[in-house]
């Protein structure tokens, strides 16, 4: 059964310590959501939260309508994958599929009957009765997902379950994940701190800092309208160029760098004499051919040229400033490009983003 979440002005703290800030969504039932941000930013606190096993400090939380206060886990519709997963050794795998089944007091020939469905659910065909040890990580990953769908939970909370995965392994699992998500309708939060992850598989993102949720939308409005400057940093790579706004106009900025002026879109309505970070993705920027013009152009000189396969990653310094990232497809056309070699790069102000200056991503 499908039922909204509701997190309702939500603080929690730790002492004098506040892991989690006023945190206020709603996620409808049967929808993707990710909590993406950096260790300690309050995800896995509000992950607790949900689960059950924190009451949060101010604030509710509703599962279908219901506060969740005081109820445990035990008692929630909910289902926790952690990251260890917790997985029974000594178990054959439709048996740890079947652990919480059993608990509950189903007979034997149903649990193991519901356990071969899930089996199939999750594409493990054939591997019911071997040990949990016997099976690859990804597959231990799919037992996880199975045992805690087997309880019929209305949500599915996932504590950075891929981190103990090798990239191609976790690149096939987000596919898996998402299908099985797809395939049960069942609603899924997942924590994480791989954008790419959020990105792959979420259908909205929630993007925390130090106990906010900064920003919440899809994949497609975090990467390409980040609503503050951690947002930009955190989400993607981005070239930030600092000063201040110069002038106004039909929502653009023109900000004034060590650049010169560069212009782009003016999302959060700033004025003149703001502290501003116009903000460009590497992808968005190209090295003009002689002779081409666009509105926002650098002087600089390639610092050096980074293959990696289908693109190149050109950095470019400026007059004594710091490198500049320019992302290219590998097409053939720009092998000329060197390190020393004079360039302008340029880009156009409806690619950048100007933003108020405030606190950026570290990582």
């Amino acid at each position: 059964m499908s039922m909204d979440i509701e997190i309702d002005n939500v603080s929690m703290r730790f002492g004098d310590f506040t892991a989690v800030r006023e945190a206020s969504l709603t996620i409808p039932g049967g929808e993707f959501f990710s909590f993406l941000g950096p260790s300690g930013c309050g995800k896995t606190t509000i992950l607790r939260m949900l689960s059950g096993f924190l009451d949060p400090s101010d604030g509710a939380i509703r599962i279908g309508g219901q506060d969740m206060r005081g109820i445990g886990p035990n008692k929630r519709p909910t289902a926790l994958i952690f990251q260890n997963l917790a997985l029974f050794p000594l178990m054959k795998v439709w048996e740890n599929i079947a652990f919480g089944l059993e608990v509950r007091g189903m007979a034997k020939a149903e649990r193991r009957k519901k356990a071969d469905r899930l089996i199939e659910l999750v594409a493990l065909q054939g591997q019911g009765d071997k040990l949990v040890t016997e099976l690859s990580g990804g597959q231990r990953q799919r037992v996880a997902i199975a045992r805690a769908l087997a309880v019929e939970p209305a949500v599915l909370l996932l504590d950075e379950p891929l981190s103990a995965l090798d990239l191609k392994l976790r690149q096939h699992m987000r596919a898996e994940l998402r299908a099985i998500q797809k395939r049960t309708g069942v609603t899924f939060i997942y924590i994480t701190h791989d954008q790419g992850e959020a990105l792959t598989m979420s259908d909205r993102i929630g993007v925390m800092s130090q106990g906010l949720i900064e920003q919440v939308g899809s994949g497609e409005a975090i990467y390409d309208e980040p609503a503050t400057a951690f947002v930009a940093t955190f989400v993607g790579e981005n070239n930030p160029f600092y000063g201040r706004v110069m002038t106004t106009e039909r929502g653009y900025a023109m900000v004034d760098t060590m650049f010169g002026p560069l212009r782009g879109r003016n999302s959060q309505r700033l004025i003149t004499g703001d502290r501003a970070i116009l903000f460009v993705r590497p992808e968005r920027v190209r090295v003009l051919d002689e002779g081409e013009e666009a509105e926002n152009v650098i002087a600089s000189t390639i610092d050096r040229v980074d293959l990696e396969g289908a693109f190149r990653n050109i950095f470019v310094r400026g007059e004594g400033s710091r490198d500049i990232v320019v992302h290219m497809t590998n097409d053939g056309r720009n092998g000329h490009l060197s390190p020393g070699q004079r360039v302008r790069i340029g880009f156009d102000p409806d690619r950048a983003l100007v933003l108020q200056e405030t606190g950026l991503s570290q990582q």
